[in-house]
């Protein structure tokens, strides 16, 4: 099983989900994705992930994100699940859940570990960029839930960085100050980033948002 890396294309898959058969890529189309697996249908921790994803789905639609759940039950099954999220989290789950009996996708996408459980998948988490790149991923065990604030967050530094010489420091939040790429001297910083360069050190310059 081949070991997927940050740049690596996000390997493409059609299966079956709640809302039909789906092809990876076909859904994407330009958008950006986030694809999250989950242990089981019916499980609480997830119960509640599921809800605030929904519940974010305006925020994910702002950053041109579409959402992708993944769990190693039917599509009945979700179907079934998807009433009770919509009843305890007070929301409605439009994006699909893919249905994985088989662990093809699992698979595909190293979601199993078998020291942890040798068939539920743990709490994967892929953000996957337009041209289908790999950007982030995230392993949470099973009994831990997700920060969706956090999926937000590097979401919103993403975006920023893939369009400008920047990065973005600990704890940033989208509006707050930016780290100016080593690559560009300071001479150059200044007249690139016009609001503005603080340097701290020779190699910690920042500069206001440029989006801003």
């Amino acid at each position: 099983m081949a070991t997927i890396r940050l740049g690596d294309k996000a390997p493409n898959f059609t299966a079956d989900s709640s809302i039909g058969k789906i092809n990876l890529y076909d859904y994407l189309g330009d958008s950006w994705g986030i694809l999250f697996s989950h242990p089981a249908d019916f499980t609480p921790v997830c119960t509640t992930e599921l809800g605030t994803a929904a519940q974010f789905k305006g925020e994910f639609d702002k950053r041109n994100v579409k959402m992708i759940a993944l769990s190693v039950d039917g599509a009945a099954s979700h179907l079934e699940w998807i009433k009770d999220i919509n009843e305890v989290q007070k929301t409605n789950v439009e994006f699909p859940i893919i249905a994985d009996e088989d662990r093809k996708v699992s698979d595909l996408y190293d979601m199993i570990h078998p020291k942890a459980d040798s068939t539920l998948t743990v709490r994967s988490v892929f953000i996957i960029a337009p041209d289908r790149t790999v950007k982030l991923m995230l392993t949470y065990p099973a009994s831990t839930g997700r920060n969706f604030y956090e999926l937000l967050r590097v979401i919103d530094s993403l975006q920023l960085t893939a369009n400008h010489k920047v990065a973005t420091p600990a704890n940033w939040k989208n509006g707050e100050d930016v780290v100016v790429s080593p690559a560009i001297s300071t001479e150059d910083a200044k007249q690139m980033f016009t609001k503005g360069v603080k340097e701290v050190k020779p190699y910690l310059r920042m500069t206001p948002d440029p989006t801003l």
